[in-house]
């Protein structure tokens, strides 16, 4: 199926679900967001992305419930899963789901809901944020997509469309791997930015933070392999240590907001990981205590 004739749909139009609509309507796919009823009347009828992929206004659909289509991107914050699933009344007019939330465990409940044949895990690793309704500022100079290869018929083509823009795309053969390798990184980075209030490479250059990061990142891959994951922790650190010393994670953003942080997703799977295969945490658990004091939340993770 050519890529241009696909139908795409957006349920949680910020900084990543902007970015997936903007990017997929300039390549010339049917673009569908959806969006709380009560917002549609004054929604943009156009997404507007400034990026290093290039800067342009892209006109979309607007609705208020997830409508026919050939792919729905979940792109929603872990916390807000549940209420945005309402938008979907009628799963069976989707062929496909593509979630790029944060952590792992979404994928099961989805599986549940949806069955497992239509859930096509993936995940991204950017930083996007939404400025203004309709407004995406994509501040990293990467995007990478990592999606499961049983999606390659149906969004083959799509991935290749994403990469000439600059998107970094990849299909790959085992889930375990493709989940936990954005989990390892995304805990110690959320972690630690959130906790210190500060940019990846204040973190890097400060030796507390810098080894409660690097700590993060080892406890985490030894629960990854615990799981049936093959990470390399020293292969996660040296990806770290490459990473631009401007960027700020979106938990850290949401704690300065007032918003509750997706600890659960980012950081319980890690936690209840450890539990279960008797693995030590301390880096985690003490950057956890943290956010929680920072946030002004207590026993946040189930």
């Amino acid at each position: 199926m050519n890529q241009t004739q696909l139908h795409h749909a957006i349920l949680g139009v910020g900084g990543v679900g902007g970015l997936m609509g903007a990017s997929l309507a300039h390549g010339g796919a049917a673009v569908t967001l959806v969006v709380r009823r009560e917002a549609l009347e004054q929604y943009p009828a156009q997404l507007q992305l400034e990026s290093p992929f290039g800067k342009f206004s892209v006109p979309v659909g607007r609705a208020a419930e997830v409508p026919a289509c050939d792919v729905l991107w979940l792109a929603t914050k872990a916390t807000q899963l549940d209420s945005a699933l309402a938008a979907l009344t009628h799963p069976e007019s989707v062929k496909a789901i593509v979630p790029l939330l944060n952590g792992i465990d979404h994928i099961a409940l989805l599986r549940r809901n949806y069955g497992a044949e239509k859930v096509i895990p993936a995940a991204i690793a950017v930083e996007s944020e939404r400025v203004a309704p309709g407004h995406i500022i994509h501040r990293s100079p990467f995007a990478r997509l990592n999606v499961l290869s049983t999606g390659r018929p149906l969004l083959g083509e799509t991935l290749d469309q994403l990469q000439r823009l600059g998107f970094e795309c990849r299909f790959l053969d085992d889930e375990p791997r493709l989940m936990w390798t954005k989990l390892v990184f995304l805990a110690a980075f959320a972690l630690t930015t959130t906790a210190a209030d500060k940019t990846t490479g204040e973190i890097l250059s400060n030796p507390h933070w810098r080894e409660l990061g690097l700590g993060v990142i080892r406890e985490a891959c030894a629960v990854a392999v615990a799981e049936g994951a093959k990470i390399d922790a020293d292969n996660v650190i040296a990806g770290v240590l490459k990473m631009p010393g401007n960027m700020r994670s979106s938990m850290q953003k949401d704690v300065e907001q007032g918003n509750p942080p997706e600890l659960d997703a980012i950081a319980g799977p890690i936690l209840r990981g450890a539990q279960k295969h008797g693995i030590e945490i301390p880096a985690t658990k003490k950057l956890v205590a943290r956010v929680e004091q920072k946030a002004g939340v207590s026993h946040s993770i189930a």
